[in-house]
């Protein structure tokens, strides 16, 4: 049974981490979030310390250690921009560290982390569990064992949609978020190179404050992207089901099918890490590189070989505000 602990506990994701660490028959010593509507705890680990405040937070870690009770892990749910800063502390502390998606918003981030690596003498973990879902396995058992110089044409349509509160909270900000790209797509370019392999070329057609499209050429594949965060860019039928989310992959005119699945992944994600068989930081580097690239481009419009729903009328900012 090892020891943990977990920053960011009342934000979106960190149910999964707590389900995870109670699966994998661990347990929860302490917490921190900002926000003190935790009550999801009760339902978890109710008798875990819990702080608002990250300094008595720490304090108590401290006084963890000192009874030889000292943290093995980590976990970081926090916002985006602080994943960075939070990882340094885990490993800091003494403890090995497991960061939700992106790990970092930037590539050099990754290597300031692998030296606190060196440092400590501790190890930070990266969820990539779409690399676990069994489907995305077969995928990439597939295209290994297929013909080494094809060249697969892939169109990636992914639209969850969100409301008004999005743009009002960190996950807004691009700064603080990465931008659509990062924040709902970083987990799909991973995924994608991992199959097809390493970007070579990554165009822009389209970035705005609710979605992003593009084209990037990966070693075996031609991709066409699009992601949305806006519900009027929902297909017909999805609307006509009262579907809030469409995920779709086709590989050569083929729908790759893999909308199931996804409930238990953070859990086998969690036995991996145990195990030893983890997914590093620097495994996340080429999906970080590529949204950074994503950030920092100039769309160029309509222009060669785009997404079919790169071409929906934009919508203005609901605060009017500008990306």
């Amino acid at each position: 049974m090892k020891n943990f602990a977990i920053i960011g506990v009342g934000g979106y994701v960190a149910p999964r981490h707590l389900k995870a660490i109670k699966e994998t028959g661990n347990r929860l010593l302490s917490a921190y979030d900002r926000s003190d509507s935790v009550g999801i705890l009760d339902s978890y680990f109710p008798d875990a310390a819990f702080f608002t405040e990250q300094e008595l937070f720490d304090r108590h870690n401290s006084l963890l250690k000192g009874r030889g009770e000292a943290l093995d892990y980590i976990s970081v749910c926090t916002p985006n921009y602080l994943h960075d800063a939070h990882t340094r502390y885990g490993l800091r502390l003494g403890a090995d560290v497991i960061c939700e998606k992106p790990v970092v918003l930037n590539p050099w981030n990754i290597d300031g982390l692998e030296r606190v690596e060196r440092e400590t003498g501790h190890k930070a973990y990266t969820i990539l569990q779409l690399r676990l879902h069994p489907s995305v396995v077969a995928l990439r058992k597939k295209i290994m064992n297929g013909q080494k110089d094809r060249i697969y044409d892939v169109d990636l349509t992914y639209i969850t949609s969100r409301g008004n509160w999005y743009f009002a909270s960190w996950k807004g900000d691009a700064r603080k978020s990465g931008g659509v790209a990062t924040n709902i797509g970083v987990h799909f370019y991973d995924m994608l190179t991992w199959i097809f392999g390493p970007v070579s070329r990554n165009v822009v057609h389209v970035a705005s404050h609710d979605r992003v499209a593009g084209f990037l050429q990966l070693q075996q594949a031609r991709v066409r992207y699009f992601l949305s965060i806006n519900a009027d860019n929902l297909p017909q039928e999805a609307r006509q089901r009262g579907l809030r989310t469409y995920r779709t992959i086709h590989v050569d005119g083929v729908e790759f099918e893999f909308s199931e699945g996804f409930t238990e992944l953070h859990t086998r994600s969690y036995e991996e890490i145990l195990a030893g068989r983890g997914f590093s930081i620097s495994e996340a580097r080429e999906s970080i590189q590529i949204v950074h690239d994503i950030r920092n481009a100039q769309p160029i419009g309509l222009q060669g070989d785009y997404h079919p729903l790169a071409s929906l009328e934009l919508t203005p900012h609901p605060f009017g505000w500008t990306n």
